[in-house]
């Protein structure tokens, strides 16, 4: 799964440049992106344009009777992402770009009560786009949410002693641009839905800090600390 991402990249004008963001959506600097939070992304207009804008993470499908069913759908399987109700429709028409410039997964340790939590880059360290879909949801009067899912795969051979899925990384433009296309046949985009190769990304230990979700900072992204000491024996009394 993907349940937590980072846009740390400090110079907003390269990333409206690099993904057609447009000059008006808000874009800040990100280091612990989580289910529920508004996120940087791409969608297309009905006539296919790109267009930057903000949406929450959590796929909340037009039929939903309430908008907390999005946090059961922060990700979508790309094995059944065309069969299943939630997905399928916006599969054809919806798809969307996700900005991101790393991802957080966590890794049990034997004999440690938490697991170690990795932020997972590119190996040129670029900002990339996960492969996404969107959807719009009414609610009472004029209440309109748009919504998004990260879709998932398969983790690459560099990734799965830590877990066995990683979200989508698109490649490269060309990728994106596919994507995004209305034209775009099924079959291709089935071939989109793998796992950026192992050479591609490299994963790195940081600190505890990422592990709340509700703090979003810089030290999310520091180096994990050397494993503690083994508490020395006590030593022997007569009494």
């Amino acid at each position: 799964m993907c349940g937590r991402y980072s846009l740390a990249t400090p110079a907003s004008g390269d990333l409206r440049a690099r993904f057609a963001l447009g000059e008006s959506l808000e874009i800040r600097r990100r280091f612990n992106v989580a289910p529920g939070d508004d996120v940087v992304a791409v969608t297309t207009s009905k006539e296919g344009e790109p267009r930057g804008e903000l949406l929450r993470w959590g796929l909340v499908p037009f039929w939903a009777k309430e908008p907390k069913v999005g946090y059961k759908m922060i990700n979508a399987r790309a094995e059944t992402v065309a069969e299943k109700p939630a997905f399928r429709d916006a599969l054809k028409t919806r798809r969307c770009l996700i900005v991101a410039d790393g991802f957080y997964e966590w890794q049990p340790r034997p004999g440690h009560p938490r697991k170690q939590p990795f932020h997972i880059t590119r190996a040129d360290r670029a900002p990339f786009a996960f492969a996404g879909l969107w959807a719009s949801w009414h609610g009472q009067g004029d209440e309109v949410l748009r919504t998004c899912t990260i879709i998932t795969t398969a983790a690459n051979d560099r990734l799965t002693a830590i877990h066995d899925r990683m979200p989508v990384m698109l490649p490269d433009q060309a990728a994106e641009e596919a994507w995004l296309d209305h034209a775009t046949p099924a079959p291709l985009l089935g071939e989109l839905l793998v796992p950026l190769p192992a050479q591609e990304t490299v994963p790195r230990a940081v600190g505890p800090a990422v592990s709340d979700a509700r703090h979003d900072a810089p030290d999310c992204l520091d180096d994990a600390p050397p494993e503690d000491e083994p508490a020395p024996a006590p030593s022997p009394t007569l009494f």
